[in-house]
C-alpha cells in the first residue's frame, strides 16, 4: 500500500505541473459544455432544456477526455528508463500501474466535480434523488475503471511518447459517435446503427437515467457488462505488456 501510495503522489504531483493535461482533464469538457449549450445547442430538437439532455453526455466526455495524459505518462515511464530505476529501489510493479489507474482516476473526480458545478449554474437541473445519486456515482467510477485500466494498456503498447499521446483518440471520439450530443435514432443511416451498438452510448444513458431519476433497467445491464469487459481486458493485457517490458 505504501509503495501505491508514494507513485500516487509522485504521478499527481506530475500531473500538476503539466498545464497542457490540467486543461485537457479539467478546463477543456467545460469549454466543451459552455460551446453545446450556448452555441449549438439550440440547433438541436431535444424536448426539454438542452443542458439536462448534454451534461451527462458531458460527464462522460471528461472522463475519456483526461486519458490521453495516462497514455503519455505510462508510456514515459516504460520508454525513459524510470522502471529501471523502481526496479532498482525495489518498489513494486503493480504498485506502478495501479498508481497510475488511481491518479487518473481521481483527477477524473476533481473534473467531472468542476463540470457539473458549472453545469448547475447554467441551470442543470437533476430529478434524481439521494439512491440514484449514489448509482451515479458509482456507475461513474466504474467507467473511469475501465477505461483508465484500457488506456494504461494503450499507453504501455505504445512505442514511443508521441504514438501513445495518439492512441487514446479513439476513445475521445466514441463518445461524440453516440448519444452524448443527440440521440442516436436522429443520426443518419450507418452512423446511428453505430452510435446504438458501441458501448458509450448505454453508459451515457445509463447516466442519464440515473441523474433524471428513471434509471433503465436495460441500459444499466449493457452498461455495466461493457465495463467489465473493458475493465477485465485493459488489466490483463496491461498485466501482460508490463511483464514482458519491464
Amino acid at each position: 500500500m505504501s509503495y501505491a501510495t508514494t507513485m500516487l503522489g509522485r504521478n499527481f504531483k506530475h500531473t500538476l505541473r503539466n498545464p497542457v493535461a490540467v486543461f485537457n482533464a479539467v478546463l477543456f469538457p467545460i469549454v466543451l459544455l459552455l460551446m453545446f449549450v450556448y452555441v449549438i445547442g439550440g440547433a438541436f430538437d431535444i424536448p426539454g432544456k438542452y443542458i439536462d439532455y448534454a451534461t451527462p453526455g458531458m460527464i462522460v466526455l471528461t472522463i475519456c477526455y483526461g486519458l490521453s495524459a495516462t497514455a503519455l505518462a505510462v508510456n514515459s515511464n516504460m520508454t525513459k528508463g524510470i522502471i529501471n530505476r523502481f526496479k532498482v529501489m525495489d518498489i513494486s510493479r503493480s504498485a506502478v500501474l495501479s498508481a497510475h489507474v488511481a491518479e487518473s482516476m481521481l483527477r477524473t473526480v476533481i473534473a467531472i466535480a468542476g463540470l457539473v458545478g458549472v453545469a448547475l449554474a447554467l441551470g442543470f437541473r437533476p430529478a434524481a434523488g439521494p439512491l440514484e445519486w449514489l448509482g451515479a456515482i458509482g456507475f461513474l467510477v466504474l467507467v473511469s475503471f475501465a477505461t483508465t485500466w484500457l488506456t494504461v494498456a494503450l499507453g504501455l503498447f505504445a512505442k514511443t511518447p508521441e504514438s501513445a499521446g495518439m492512441v487514446s483518440v479513439p476513445l475521445v471520439m466514441l463518445p461524440f459517435l453516440s448519444s452524448a450530443i443527440v440521440p442516436a435514432e436522429t443520426m443518419g443511416p450507418g452512423v446511428r446503427q453505430f452510435a446504438e451498438y458501441q458501448p458509450f452510448t448505454p453508459i451515457i444513458e445509463t447516466v442519464r437515467g440515473l441523474l433524471a431519476g428513471e434509471p433503465s433497467a436495460d441500459s444499466v445491464i449493457v452498461a455495466v457488462i461493457w465495463c467489465v469487459g473493458i475493465a477485465l481486458a485493459g488489466y490483463v493485457w496491461s498485466l501482460s505488456i508490463f511483464k514482458k517490458r519491464a
